[in-house]
């Protein structure tokens, strides 16, 4: 579920910055957070495209799991 962060909360396990208060956040069923929303800039030269999104965003865009428990 989409949240907004009401402390900080340490680092994103996907990106490794800082989780701060304000931030909009992504809390999956398991309890862990990531940014979701945030923007963060993703170059892809090859295509000469650039993207905004958020970590999980885009964790999920490859992976139907949570990066920290991929087993549940």
């Amino acid at each position: 579920s989409e949240d907004v962060l009401s402390k900080d909360a340490g680092e994103c396990a996907i990106c490794l910055e800082e989780l701060q208060q304000g931030d909009t956040i992504a809390r999956l069923p398991c309890l862990c957070i990531y940014h979701k929303g945030q923007v963060f800039l993703r170059m892809d030269i090859k295509f000469l495209t650039v993207a905004f999104t958020g970590c999980i965003d885009e964790w999920f865009e490859v992976n139907r799991s949570c990066p920290e428990h991929p087993s549940d």
